[in-house]
This record gives structure tokens, C-alpha cells and sequence, in this order.
């Protein structure tokens, strides 16, 4: 393939080695303002929360360097050894976060619940992401999870649970960080009062979530310094009070004074341990957040500035309290030297916005999994950026999480309390992902079982302690997290449950293909001019919903295509791969079916371009099966099932259609052509609302070649000339409901749950970007 003219290829390997590498450090240096801010503000409140209660009657310098040990070593077990050296190289193609995980989990064992998968989706080149799933098919543990339903029901309860306390630190992040950083006031000014301080919070939270339309790629520019000062500055004044206040303090980087300070402390410390854990809130950012960034990149800004800074700091403080006892209460703002005060105040609670802006991230990207996977409502996503894949903003979610941050800081008033709560959801998402890593080493890396069991129970040891002292602090805070990823595993778990009886039910009551053969070209009705581009759920056979349409409605457009949007379990579905064209019935009836594959990361293109893009699919797919045996049909075969993926490579160097674009600047003489005023006048006024639809008009001709098979002409002609007439958008407008014969149960979850979240989440005709002039939407009801 040559080369694009005026783009220089580098020859030397170096060169595109320095390439790489130069992309990679200004990623590392990106990843400082989304990644980082909420793991590099930690030092705010986490010897504040460790003496906090009956530790404080073990106050002395061996149970500061014990704690400090701990720090240490949690740092170093954690975000160092587990996720920079191992999770993080468990992505799905890019992609990180505890959906990306049961993505992966999902394409090498049959996990998912939903009946959708097809074939032609493990032929996508972004499936077949590591090594070969064959070498496994006979795993007992595989056949054992696929056998049993429940096993997979509740692997799926168990990711979403993990979702949702991702979605509990977007709450908690912003409370606990902003809420530490505004409390160095009341060290300079004692005059402030609680009250007083709060109302600062909460102003500081709102510009926040305020903030966040801007999008990631703007707000890590603009944060990522803010971070890098901030690093700069603990790590000053870290090494600062090391030397100055107690040396010795260096050794307690030996496991020894761990030893030591639960000899001392028993169960006061183990308790204090919900504390220590706060040091690596925000780890699991890195994964989440894996996305926006490259895994390199993040490994680079975590192993040799993060970690670095925050170890010093955390020694600084503990060489500070080793020789001021009585000052734990406000460890980190009392340890700053005087002269440099206030900048350091300044930067503290900028950096404390940045690190919520990590989690909130995180959280917009797990939502958008969620909903691409089929386990959350539909909502609003706004892609920020046009040149960066995966950086989003949902509106909804944006809103939500301002509520409820600012109910539980207005709530509890109290950084020990809402760090109860953190430290629990925290905990409980790098429980879940150690769990689920156990089975991506056995799955997807096709590791021993020895390996991964040593691997999940070292982790689950160390991560299991923490997590018990935790759970100690449930009634102190502790609650919060639990109910909140409750109140949302709910919710996801009933749209999944909806989602997936509504899919089976059209899959049971799919059309008989004798039925409509039957029926003969005409249907038995009129086929008038235009296409028809019938939605469903269904990957194949004809929805129940075309036969209340033929029984119902006289008339129906010469051109039927099915088409079926879907997503796969796949970051990204390559333009090339998008569309799965094939035919219904026999060539008279013209009846296509197409599937519109995207990855749970994809943007949904817009409704013109994708207009062009099917007509000039379904003309290539004509034109393949005249030309390519495989492609051939006979009366005996089974005219559905049969489909082929047509590339946009091979429309833009096809013969089978010739394309001309014109833009359409005078509205006037396309709305005369309508005979009807009034549809004149309806046109017109739709034209002034939405000019944007109306950017470009594409004209289909056939090229001028004496060989085509007259056949083939005749179909091509139809398919230019139903364009030509117009496309009209059919949708089901379903209404679910339990059988009466349903558990009270299902009944509770279908008729409340499942039709609550329906009426309020985003329509399909809007999340399907369909011009409502076009569409027509038909009332049915699924009884499931």
C-alpha cells in the first residue's frame, strides 16, 4: 500500500521507537490530570482517619512507623505489584475497567446471558483479542460455569455490583477530597466555623460537576499541572520534614514495625486498617480510566512519579507526627512549613478538584459500558472529543452524582465518616477485579488454575483483611457505599433481566418463513414505492412485529430491509467490519436483512451517512452474490442466516453503484415537488428546526457495464429507485408485561421496575438517531 503523499515515513526503527515513546510520555503527563488526582490527594486525610477513635490510646512513635510501614507496603502490594504489573495488561484491546474484564471473559467462554451472539461476530478482527480460546474448549471449570445459569447469573450480579461501586466512589471522591482540602482553612483561620466551611465545599463541588461538559481531553491540559505542582510540593515537603523532624523514620520501610504495631495495638489496629486503606483510593482509576490513555503511559506516571512522591510524603508525615503527637487530627496541613502555607493550601484543594475529576471519569466510562452491554437504561452520551475515541460526558449521570456528592457532604459534615464509606467501595471494586483477573489468567492468558488460584488468594489474603476492617465501619458511614451500589445493581440488573425476556420472547415468537413465502413477492398487499427499514432487537428470522404490520396495514414499500443495531462484546467494531448484509427471501420479494455492529466504545454514526452506507451495502451484497458462488441461492435453501460482511474499503472501490453528492442549498425546490400544501408547509417548518439533517443529498446511478446480469440490473434499479423515493424509519413501540401466571416477583420487576425504567430512559427512535418526519412507530405488547 503506498504511502500518503506529504507524510513522511520514518525508515529508522529508532525513530518510530522515539515516536512511540514521545506519544507516550505526553499520555503520561495527560494521565496526571485524570488518572492521578485522586490517588496523589490521599495524603489529605489518611493519618487523620488511621488515629482516629481507640487507636489514639496507642499513640506513640512506634505505632506512627508502623502505620507508615503499612502504607508503604500497601502501596507497593497493591497499585505497584498488582495493577501496573498485572491487571493492567489484562485490557480488551485498549480498554480497561470491570466491564472490559467480563467483555473478554464473555468471548472466550459462552458467560453471557443475552441469546444474541452470532457466528459472524467471532470472525471480527478485535475478538480474537490474545491467544486462541481452542487450547481451552475441553477447561472443566468452563464447561462447569457455561452448564449452569445461575453460576453465570451470578457472575453477571457480581460485575455489576463492582460497576456500581465504581459509581459509589463518583459519589464519595469528590465529598471526602474537596471536603479535606477546605479544612486547612480552619489551621490558618479559626475564626471559620463548620458551617462556614461546608458552604465553601459545596460551591467548590458544583463548579466541579459543572465543569465536566467540557470533556477529558480539555480538563487534563488544564488539571494535569495543577498535579505535577502539587506532586512537587508534597514530595518537598515530605523530604523536608524527614530531615528536619525524625531521620529514623526510613526504617520503617522494614516489614518489622508492622509486626510490631499490631503486637502494641491487637484489634485497635486491625480496625485502624479501614484508614490505611484510603492511601490507595483511586487505584482502580488506572484500570477504569486505561481508555483515555495507554497502559505504558500510566506505567510510566505511576512507577517513577507517583509512587516516588507519595512515598516521601507519607514518611515526611509520619518523621512530623513521630514529634508532635497531638496534632493528628490535621496531620498533613500542620506538617506544611509556615512560609510556604498558603500555596501549598491553594494547590491542595485544586488538586483535591482533580482528583474527583478521576473517578467521575471512571465512572461516565463504566456507565457507557453498562448501557452498551444491555445493563443500564439508555442515556445520553456526548462524545467530547473528534479525535479521541472513548472520552464521554453523560449528562444524567453528571447531575446525579452532584446530588448525591453533595447530600452526603451536607449529610455527614465529617471526613472520617465519609472515608469509612470510601475506603468500603474502594475495597470492595479491587475485591471484584481480583476476582475476575483470577479468570481472565485461566480464560483469556490460558494460565495454569495453580496460577491463578495463588495469584487470587495472595491478593484476596491481603485485600480480604483490609476489607474486614472495613466492613467493621459499616454503622459509622460504611453503609453508604452498600446502599447506593445496591440501589443501582438493582436497577441494572432488572433492565438486563427486561432486556433479555424481551429479546427471548421475540426470538419465540419469531414469523414462519413458510408464512411469508407463502405470501408470495407481494406480501398479498400493495408494495409501494420506498424503503422500509423495519428495526428489531432480533439478529435473525423476520420480528413478530412485521406480521402485525402486513395484517394491519394495506400497503408496504417495495424494499424491506430488518435491521437489527447491536452491540458486541468488543471495544471498537472496525468501519470495515460494521455491516452484516444478507437476504430474507428470494430475490423477488426484495427483502434484506442488515446488522449494525458496534462495540460497547463506539459512537453511532450519524443517521445520513448511514442512509448511504446500507444502500451501498445492499448493492454490493447483490452484486457479490451474482458474482461469487458462495453467495448463490437456490429455491431449496434456507433463504435467512445466509450473510456477508461488506467492507467500506470495498464500497469505495466497488462498480456495483456510482455515488454524486450535492449539497442541498435551496430547500425551496425539493418541497415543491410535494403536491400537499400542507406537507409542504409541515417540510419547510421542519427544515428551519433541524437544518442539520439536511446538509447533503446522495444520488445512486449504475455504472455503465455491459456485462451486468440483467437480473442484477433489474434488483440494483429497484433498490436506487426506492432511495429515490424516500426511507421510511418502522420502530415497535413495545409495552412489556408479566404473564399473569408470572410470580409476584417477575410481576414487581416487569410491570414496576422494568416499565419505570423504560418511561424515563431515552427512547430508542433517539438513541437510534431516527428523523422523527421519518418514522413510524406501531404499538405492541410483550407479554413475557
Amino acid at each position: 500500500m503506498e504511502p500518503e503523499a506529504g507524510i513522511p515515513i520514518p525508515r529508522n526503527p529508532s525513530s518510530l521507537s522515539w515516536v512511540n515513546l514521545s506519544k507516550n510520555l505526553i499520555l503520561a503527563y495527560q494521565s496526571f490530570g485524570v488518572v492521578y488526582g485522586d490517588l496523589s490527594t490521599s495524603p489529605l486525610y489518611v493519618y487523620t482517619s488511621i488515629f482516629k477513635g481507640k487507636l489514639q490510646t496507642h499513640l506513640n512513635e512506634d505505632a506512627i512507623f508502623g502505620a507508615f510501614s503499612l502504607i508503604f507496603w500497601t502501596l507497593t502490594l497493591i497499585p505497584l505489584l498488582k495493577y501496573v504489573f498485572i491487571v493492567l495488561s489484562a485490557d480488551d484491546n485498549g480498554e480497561g475497567g470491570t466491564f472490559a474484564l467480563y467483555s473478554l471473559l464473555c468471548r472466550h467462554a459462552k458467560l453471557s446471558l443475552l441469546p444474541n451472539q452470532q457466528a459472524a461476530d467471532e470472525e471480527l478482527s478485535a475478538y480474537k483479542y490474545g491467544p486462541s480460546s481452542h487450547t481451552i474448549a475441553s477447561s472443566p471449570l468452563k464447561r462447569f460455569l457455561e452448564k449452569y445459569k445461575r453460576l453465570r447469573t451470578a457472575l453477571l450480579i457480581v460485575v455489576l455490583f463492582g460497576a456500581c461501586m465504581v459509581i459509589g466512589d463518583g459519589v464519595l471522591t469528590p465529598a471526602i477530597s474537596v471536603l479535606s482540602a477546605v479544612s486547612g482553612l480552619k489551621v490558618a483561620e479559626s475564626k471559620l466555623n463548620n458551617g462556614e466551611l461546608l458552604l465553601i465545599a459545596c460551591v467548590i463541588l458544583v463548579g466541579l460537576f459543572a465543569l465536566q461538559h467540557f470533556g477529558t481531553h480539555r480538563v487534563a491540559f488544564m488539571f494535569a499541572p495543577v498535579v505535577i505542582i502539587w506532586l512537587v510540593s508534597i514530595f518537598s515537603i515530605g523530604l523536608y520534614n524527614t530531615i528536619s523532624w525524625n531521620p529514623k523514620v526510613v526504617r520503617a520501610l522494614s516489614p518489622y514495625y508492622i509486626i510490631k504495631f499490631f503486637r502494641e495495638t491487637g484489634k485497635d489496629g486491625w480496625i485502624s486498617l479501614g484508614g490505611i486503606l484510603l492511601s490507595i483510593t483511586g487505584t482502580e482509576a488506572m484500570f477504569a480510566d486505561l481508555g483515555h490513555f495507554t497502559a505504558l503511559s500510566i506505567r510510566v506516571a505511576f512507577a517513577f512519579v507517583i509512587y516516588p512522591c507519595l512515598v516521601v510524603q507519607y514518611m515526611g508525615q509520619a518523621a512530623f507526627l513521630s514529634q508532635h503527637l497531638d496534632q493528628t487530627p490535621r496531620s498533613f496541613f500542620e506538617s506544611i512549613p509556615d512560609p510556604v502555607y498558603w500555596p501549598v493550601f491553594v494547590i491542595a484543594t485544586l488538586a483535591a478538584i482533580v482528583g474527583s475529576q478521576a473517578v467521575i471519569t471512571a465512572t461516565f466510562s463504566i456507565i457507557k459500558q453498562c448501557h452498551a452491554l444491555g445493563c443500564f437504561p439508555r442515556v445520553k452520551v456526548v462524545h467530547t472529543s473528534k479525535h479521541i475515541y472513548g472520552q464521554i460526558y453523560i449528562p444524567e449521570i453528571n447531575w446525579i452524582l452532584m446530588i448525591l456528592t453533595l447530600a452526603i457532604t451536607i449529610g455527614f459534615q465529617d471526613t472520617t465518616m465519609i472515608g469509612n464509606a470510601y475506603g468500603l467501595a474502594c475495597m470492595t471494586v479491587m475485591f471484584v477485579t481480583t476476582f475476575l483477573m483470577a479468570l481472565v489468567i485461566i480464560f483469556v492468558w490460558q494460565k495454569s488454575v495453580f496460577l491463578a488460584a495463588a495469584f487470587l488468594f495472595l491478593f484476596w489474603f491481603i485485600e480480604g483483611v483490609y476489607l474486614s476492617a472495613a466492613l467493621m465501619k459499616v454503622p459509622q458511614g460504611g453503609w453508604v457505599p452498600l446502599v447506593l451500589s445496591f440501589v443501582f445493581t438493582i436497577v441494572m440488573y432488572v433492565w438486563h433481566y427486561g432486556t433479555r425476556k424481551k429479546y427471548t420472547f421475540d426470538l419465540h415468537n419469531k414469523v414462519s418463513l413458510k408464512w411469508l413465502l407463502g405470501l408470495g413477492p407481494s406480501l398479498g398487499i400493495v408494495r409501494v414505492p420506498g424503503i422500509g427499514l423495519i428495526y428489531s432487537e432480533l439478529a435473525t428470522g423476520v420480528p413478530a412485529i412485521f406480521s402485525h404490520f402486513v395484517t394491519n396495514l394495506p400497503a408496504f414499500h417495495n424494499v424491506l430491509v430488518f435491521v437489527c443495531v447491536k452491540s458486541v462484546p468488543v471495544p471498537y467494531v472496525s468501519p470495515d467490519e460494521r455491516f452484516l448484509i444478507g437476504r430474507v427471501c428470494p430475490r423477488p420479494y426484495r427483502m434484506y436483512r442488515c446488522i449494525v455492529r458496534y462495540g460497547y466504545k463506539d459512537i453511532h454514526r450519524d443517521i445520513g451517512d448511514f442512509e448511504s452506507q446500507l444502500i451501498q451495502s445492499i448493492a454490493e451484497f447483490i452484486h457479490r452474490e451474482a458474482v461469487e458462488p458462495q453467495f448463490s441461492t437456490s429455491e431449496s435453501s434456507s433463504f435467512d442466516g445466509r450473510m456477508a460482511v461488506i467492507s467500506t474499503k470495498t464500497l469505495q472501490s466497488s462498480s456495483s453503484l456510482m455515488v454524486s453528492e450535492q449539497e442541498d442549498v435551496d430547500v425551496g425546490i425539493s418541497i415543491q415537488s410535494s403536491k400537499s400544501p400542507t406537507l409542504q408547509s409541515l417540510r419547510l417548518v421542519y427544515d428551519d428546526e433541524n437544518p442539520q439533517i439536511r446538509k447533503r443529498h446522495v444520488r445512486f446511478q449504475l455504472p455503465s457495464s455491459p456485462g451486468i446480469d440483467p437480473a442484477v440490473r433489474e434488483e440494483l434499479m429497484d433498490l436506487i429507485q426506492a432511495k429515490e423515493a424516500g426511507v421510511a424509519y418502522i420502530l415497535g413501540h413495545s409495552y412489556v408485561k408479566a404473564r399473569r401466571s408470572s410470580s409476584y416477583l417477575k410481576k414487581i420487576v416487569i410491570d414496576i421496575g422494568y416499565s419505570f425504567l423504560r418511561k424515563n430512559c431515552r427512547g430508542p427512535a433517539v438513541a437510534l438517531n431516527i428523523p422523527h418526519i421519518s418514522l413510524i412507530e406501531v404499538g405492541m405488547i410483550y407479554y413475557v
